[in-house]
């Protein structure tokens, strides 16, 4: 195969996972506490034909090189924790995060997870938990007879019991942060596992020590920005042609290369 065709298949490829990319950021426009995703490039390894600086001469040494590249590649998506807009829902039990930070979920296998999506429920037992049913850490269980439930910026929960009972509080939420947010991992249903890029997970009050504080009421909106991602797909379309028409060329020029042999 002609080295020029391998190049721009490896552009082909690269422009097709990026789309792939775009597609899943625009799928996931409307998907609570959502962070878009960026393809990072890099380039291949290069064919070192002749080597900077190497003898011309025996005076005389080449000020450049000839070396000959052969594509590129994605070699990462890495997610932008940039805050979302916040949408008033004035449902108790949804809760945004104005900063830095997340809320821990236990999963069932007893491991932790982190989301952004405070759209939380109550289960049958009175507990906060997920919309997937998972629950909140540390635990919230909110009383049968609670008419009320407050949640304040710091994280405290407190509820208004029925019947003139008058106001009780019965938890707290925390939230959680790392060091590299972006090393986090994705494991769908709006939640991030903790890895080793990521560093080790601090848990701390809202509003505190560089936490984001908490606004009942609300949720936080998907940061994806729709025209953005609009003209990313156009330059990756226009990209991928433009590889194709490379490999087009090339074909060209070695079918003339044949026919005048």
């Amino acid at each position: 195969m002609d080295a020029s065709v391998w190049v721009a298949k490896t552009g082909l490829t690269a422009q097709q996972r990026r789309m792939t990319v775009i597609a899943n950021n625009l799928a996931n426009v409307n998907t609570v506490a959502f962070k878009r995703d960026r393809a990072v490039f890099e380039d291949l390894l290069y064919q070192n034909i002749r080597q900077p600086g190497a003898s011309a001469d025996a005076q005389t040494i080449a000020p450049t090189g000839l070396m000959m590249g052969t594509g590129s590649r994605i070699i990462a998506t890495e997610k932008l924790h940039e805050q979302g807009n916040m949408m008033s829902t004035e449902n108790a039990l949804d809760v945004a995060i104005l900063g830095r930070g997340m809320f821990q979920i236990l999963q069932a296998d007893g491991t932790f997870a982190y989301t952004r999506d405070g759209s939380f429920k109550l289960n049958d037992q009175g507990q906060i938990v997920t919309a997937n049913g998972q629950q909140l850490v540390p635990a919230v269980n909110i009383p049968n007879n609670a008419a009320a439930v407050t949640i304040g910026r710091d994280g405290t929960v407190s509820v208004e019991l029925a019947g003139g009972g008058g106001s009780s509080q019965i938890g707290t939420i925390q939230v959680s942060r790392f060091i590299n947010e972006a090393g986090l991992q994705p494991i769908g249903r709006n939640l991030y596992r903790e890895t080793t890029a990521s560093g080790p997970v601090e848990v701390g009050t809202p509003g505190l020590a560089g936490f984001g504080e908490l606004a009942q009421g609300s949720l936080e909106a998907s940061n994806v920005n729709v025209v953005a991602e609009m003209v990313s797909m156009i330059e990756t379309q226009r990209a991928y042609e433009v590889n194709s028409k490379a490999i087009s060329a090339a074909d060209g020029m070695l079918r003339f290369l044949n026919q005048n042999l």
